[in-house]
């Protein structure tokens, strides 16, 4: 299977550690983070995603505002420049221990309140949850549900290097 994620979602997964905005939502944030660390690949799609999918039916979802759009945009330039990728909707990633190593070791060192340096976390900006996601970043992804246990894959998108 795939999981299919929007752009900001990328960020996300980064910093989840079990809490969302509805029950719904968390158990299913939940369920993917499962599949993520598992290595499943990861579909990148435009607008709301599986993670989004218990939010849907609400008449104020922020998932289809342009400012989830917006967001996805930055994040896959940063996280593409970050990663060395060209990430795109309809692209494929295969999340490894070295590809979340990279993007949490990114996150880390980027500053959100200094745009100048907000490097990968500048998708970030005016999202409600980024103190929360500052923390768990400082306290070393300590309780973050995607986890990798060293099965390392090749994405599929970039030949391996010699």
């Amino acid at each position: 299977m795939t999981v299919r994620l929007r752009g900001h979602h990328l960020l996300c997964m980064l910093t989840y550690v079990g809490r969302g905005y509805t029950p719904a939502f968390t158990a299913n944030f939940n369920a993917i983070a499962a599949r993520l660390s598992e290595g499943e690949d990861i579909l990148l799609v435009d607008g709301p995603d599986d993670i989004c999918a218990p939010l849907l039916a609400e008449d104020d979802t922020h998932c289809f505002g342009e400012s989830a759009s917006r967001r996805d945009r930055t994040a896959l330039a940063t996280a593409g420049r970050q990663l060395e990728l060209q990430l795109r909707i309809g692209a494929r990633l295969c999340l490894t221990p070295a590809t979340l190593t990279n993007l949490r070791e990114a996150f880390s060192r980027a500053v959100p309140a200094d745009m100048a340096r907000a490097g990968l976390r500048r998708a970030c900006a005016g999202c409600d949850w980024a103190a929360l996601c500052t923390g768990i970043a400082e306290r070393g992804y300590d309780g973050a549900l995607v986890r990798m246990t060293g099965r390392v894959r090749l994405p599929r998108n970039r030949p391996a290097r010699a």
